[in-house]
């Protein structure tokens, strides 16, 4: 649908998905962000990928120094940051080069033209002779060439600032622009910028003559004659927020916290992409959070265990060679039976890897990565708004039954963001720590004494009566005292592992995310291929295939439902970021043959690429009609 705005006609899109790219000093995560949340506090529904390059400060112009940040919004409802994009916003040659393929056929190209002269082409990789905006290779797309420098420059002429620091508001004028080009309003931007800056008033008042001109630029531009509006999403009623997965994680771990009645405390290390966790809880101090920046991983994962031995909530988190170094601290953990969350936000391995990207391929390491016997619950989430809720599961586990828990996210999640409603302190669960005031057995305390659950009780120090022995040598049934009889070893080993199964005995039954109840194909997935694969399954449903979708947040202990649900379906389909962890898991634990759809490329699914491999595996299956779930 068109209308008309001020002279210019208004065409109503469903759904949008911008590509903003440049240099790593050009501010586009902050470009991306600051319209991702125009567009939330809109009403727009939205899902974010922020695309970081992995080193500190790459050279200028260089694909290695490549930022980008990907939104898709719209009135309907989204899962992904879509699979390509409709415009693409590019500040030097580097970033058309890096993200020209994930722009769609007639797609709309919008190039800063300072960033495409000589030298930029040479860092870029271009032939010396050849300029991607001249030379007709773009002539497949619709491409507006703007010279962002110059205009922000003459925007901000009789300012007293330098030509760096009049340069860094470049990402103000696209900001502005874009702005007008979606029919949104700077007033959240400059509500941003004066808090930003509001001790700067010169830098304050570039950013927000940038801001403006970019705004005033379309509107005047003879070159772009068409805006768009995206109206609001049917969402439920509510408060919302934009929200990361870092933020959603932190969040949730400090209101499991307060629904335990415990102060949190966080040890841990900077590590990308984990470091935000620290960043977050640090600003909730007024609700007995403490911070620590240890000197290492080993330091930061020991202090949480003391910190919970005392009678806090101790968690840590990292990524995957920070994890490694944490192993032998997590045995302590497990062999003390103290509640312990460990975070894991995934990036690409082994090693140092990818840094900055994703990756699922920690799962085994989470489940079998430690000495001798030493099973470990292991949850995932599946978006930003679900880090909130596993978190949140992660404490309640921990807590009630006394044990180290791992939770699972990854840099896709982490750093990209949706809208979230979030919920009231009364609408959460209540968390019961086992605390234990006074002996349990007449006049003698036995630490090791188990309730119907198999936890055993949480003993503070320095409480009259409840002295007993901790460390990680191996403890007599009951009485905690050292002990190395080999029959009382096995049968610590068993009820350590015992108590650990029947947390499954506590989990909601297991229920398809979407499609009929059996069928064809059931396609298995877990953590942050949530929303590559939904997508796909609704498409493949709409076109008639038996196709469902499940969606594992319990690695480990499984669903007691997962088995039964598994054998409904002829054939099963695991989607992972990685060479087939969970697929080998299911298969050994329900002989089941599973098949696999692996990609092992720091970037997650597209939708696409998941439909695509539905349909070589169902082919040549006829399409069926079949009641959904």
């Amino acid at each position: 649908m068109t209308t008309t705005l001020k002279n210019k006609p208004v065409e109503t899109r469903a759904n949008v998905v911008i590509l903003f790219a440049g240099d790593s000093g050009d501010g586009i995560q902050l470009t991306g962000s600051q319209f991702t949340d125009t567009n939330a506090l809109f009403g727009n529904d939205v899902s974010t990928f922020p695309n970081f390059p992995a080193e500190i400060r790459a050279p200028q112009g260089t694909l290695a120094g490549v930022s980008g940040y990907q939104l898709h919004f719209g009135s309907v409802e989204i899962f992904t940051p879509g699979d390509q994009c409709d415009v693409l916003v590019v500040m030097n040659a580097a970033a058309l080069k890096a993200n020209l393929g994930k722009l769609k056929r007639g797609g709309s190209i919008i190039a800063n033209t300072d960033g495409f002269d000589r030298k930029n082409l040479r860092l870029a990789g271009y032939a010396e002779d050849a300029d991607p905006l001249t030379d007709g290779s773009l002539a497949s797309f619709h491409l507006h060439c703007v010279d962002v420098t110059k205009l922000t420059r003459t925007a901000l002429e009789g300012t007293t600032l330098g030509m760096k620091e009049k340069d860094r508001c470049k990402n103000m004028f696209v900001l502005g622009f874009i702005n007008w080009m979606y029919s949104r309003e700077n007033a959240l931007t400059e509500g941003f910028l004066r808090k930003k800056f509001g001790k700067k008033p010169e830098v304050l008042d570039a950013n927000m003559k940038a801001l403006v001109a970019g705004y005033h630029y379309g509107d005047t531009s003879e070159t772009f004659t068409t805006r768009f509006e995206v109206k609001p999403a049917p969402m439920p009623s509510g408060t919302y927020r934009s929200i990361t997965g870092n933020q959603g994680t932190a969040l949730g771990l400090l209101a499991g916290a307060q629904k335990a009645k415990l102060d949190l405390f966080y040890g841990s290390y900077p590590i990308t992409p984990a470091s935000d966790i620290l960043h977050e809880l640090s600003r909730h101090k007024n609700f007995g959070v403490i911070t620590f920046q240890a000197e290492d991983e080993i330091a930061a994962i020991s202090s949480a265990i003391g910190a919970s031995y005392g009678g806090a909530l101790g968690i840590t988190a990292s990524s995957g060679p920070g994890i490694a170094l944490k192993t032998e601290a997590m045995g302590l953990a497990f062999m003390l039976e103290i509640p312990l969350v460990i975070v894991n936000v995934q990036r690409g391995g082994p090693s140092t890897g990818l840094p900055t990207r994703t990756e699922q391929a920690d799962l085994w390491q989470a489940v079998f990565g430690r000495n001798g016997e030493a099973p470990i619950p292991v949850i995932a989430a599946s978006t930003p708004i679900d880090c909130f809720e596993m978190a949140f599961e992660a404490v309640q586990l921990a807590v009630e039954h006394m044990t180290p828990v791992i939770l699972l996210t990854d840099g896709y999640i982490a750093n990209g963001s949706e809208p979230w409603r979030f919920p009231a302190s009364r609408d959460l669960a209540e968390i019961k720590p086992p605390f234990i005031k006074e002996p349990n057995d007449g006049d003698i305390f036995l630490p090791y004494l188990r309730d119907e659950r198999g936890v055993r009780p949480w003993a503070l120090p320095g409480q009259p009566g409840l002295q007993h022995r901790i460390g990680g040598i191996e403890k007599q049934d009951r009485t905690g005292n050292i002990s190395y009889d080999p029959a009382n070893h096995e049968k610590m080993v068993r009820l350590r592992a015992e108590k650990v199964a029947r947390i499954a005995d506590r989990y909601k039954p297991i229920r398809l995310d979407s499609g009929p109840t059996e069928g064809e194909l059931l396609i298995v997935g877990w953590g942050s291929t949530y929303g590559a694969i939904r997508t796909a399954s609704l498409q493949l449903q709409q076109e008639g295939y038996s196709v469902a979708h499940v969606h594992i947040r319990h690695l480990f202990p499984f669903n007691k439902g997962l088995g039964p649900l598994l054998k409904k379906y002829r054939k099963v389909l695991i989607p992972e970021m990685n060479s087939g962890q969970l697929r080998q898991m299911l298969r050994a634990e329900f002989l089941v043959d599973a098949q696999g759809l692996n990609k092992i490329q720091g970037m997650p699914f597209t939708s696409e690429e998941i439909r695509a491999s539905v349909l070589d595996l169902l082919s040549p299956t006829p399409k069926v009609s079949a009641t959904t779930a």
